[in-house]
């Protein structure tokens, strides 16, 4: 069974769940093996909230939200569970029905624009496609409109853009150009999936900034998906922790950062460079590779990688457990901060495992594990 993931709105009782997901499990047939890439995720998302969903390539955060949207529709996918939105159940919906929401009710902007942008097809057609689709006005009011977004999101020149090809224009503007399609229509749920992956530093900035300000006029809530802590440190409400299809850790942005439990989360959290470090400092990597989904190992998916793992770790998959704080959720038998997880990290280092030395060393220059 699936452990349901609540937001602190929805652990004190708030009414404006824009999205709940319960149990959600996406599995990929694939020859004899069964590829389980969401297995068993619950979490809400509120009116004009952003929930942060984190995690390193292949825990699962892109087919989750695919899943959410209702796109992964390949023979060999088997999606289970429940996603419901503003009240209408989505997963098994027909595709009718999704078609009425996507672009109107719920969009999402892909990770990499050149190929979610179709190369032979003028940027103006694209953008002005769900406006006639789902708005029913003309052409020259959708090209209208179409103008009025990509000034919006900050493209110069936006009547001569409108003629231009995706290979055209730099990798910022492609990516502007896939945000003002997702915003066309109003949408009052926004997917963000890897938004400023292979962007330059100051594009990142300008890419993020604009879609907080357009989240912001909208009254918009959005799911921001992304492999950095840093990201979403200070651009989302709450953050959820995925590891090998499943969450191992979510409380809002402050807790998370102030007192994160699972050592996963703090793996990723030391993983971000730190401009108060020397120059030339090694960056601190995650021992090991994340697990195979096809044939996840017993106990715990991170044991094999976490500095803490103990016996009780590779045998027994720990359940989503309470905090002080019932709004944050974490799922470790040693949790980071806790007189068991620093003598299993003691044990560790005596026995000389890499992960656990590295943790101590970073524990120490760190002051206290955080």
């Amino acid at each position: 069974m699936g452990v349901e993931v609540l937001s602190t709105d929805a652990m004190s009782g708030a009414s404006d769940a824009l999205l709940t997901v319960t149990d959600l499990r996406t599995h990929f047939h694939v020859g004899e093996h069964v590829v389980k890439a969401v297995d068993g995720v619950s979490l809400t998302v509120h009116k004009g909230k952003t929930l942060g969903i984190v995690g390193e390539s292949g825990s699962g955060k892109t087919v989750l939200s695919r899943s959410i949207m209702g796109i992964n529709t390949a023979p060999n996918i088997e999606t289970s569970g429940s996603v419901t939105y503003n009240g209408t159940e989505l997963v098994g919906s027909s595709r009718s029905t999704m078609r009425k929401l996507w672009g109107a009710e719920m969009s999402m902007v892909f990770q990499d624009p050149m190929t979610s942008l179709n190369p032979v097809v003028k940027v103006g057609r694209q953008v002005t496609e769900h406006l006639r689709s789902h708005q029913g006005v003309s052409k020259s009011e959708a090209r209208q409109a179409a103008i009025e977004l990509l000034k919006w999101v900050r493209i110069p020149e936006p009547e001569k853009r409108l003629e231009n090809y995706p290979h055209q224009m730099s990798g910022g503007m492609r990516q502007r150009v896939c945000i003002a399609i997702a915003l066309a229509c109003g949408p009052k749920l926004l997917f963000a999936d890897e938004p400023t992956t292979a962007l330059d530093v100051t594009v990142q900035h300008q890419i993020l900034n604009l879609l907080s300000q357009q989240q912001r006029e909208r009254d918009m809530a959005m799911v921001l998906v992304t492999h950095d802590l840093g990201v979403v440190a200070t651009r989302t409400d709450e953050i959820a922790v995925m590891y090998a299809g499943r969450v191992v850790e979510q409380a809002s942005t402050s807790t998370l950062f102030d007192d994160m439990r699972h050592p996963y989360t703090q793996s990723l959290f030391w993983s971000i460079p730190k401009t108060s470090e020397p120059k030339h400092t090694r960056l601190s990597a995650i021992v090991g590779r994340p697990p195979n989904l096809a044939a996840l190992p017993p106990g715990c998916s991170f044991a094999a990688r976490c500095p803490y793992a103990q016996d009780v770790c590779r045998e027994q998959a720990p359940e989503l457990q309470p905090t002080e704080d019932p709004s944050h959720l974490f799922a470790c038998h040693l949790p980071v901060g806790s007189d068991e997880g620093r003598r299993a990290l003691e044990v560790n280092v005596q026995l000389g495992l890499p992960q656990a030395k590295s943790a101590a060393l970073r524990a120490t220059v760190a002051g206290g594990g955080r």
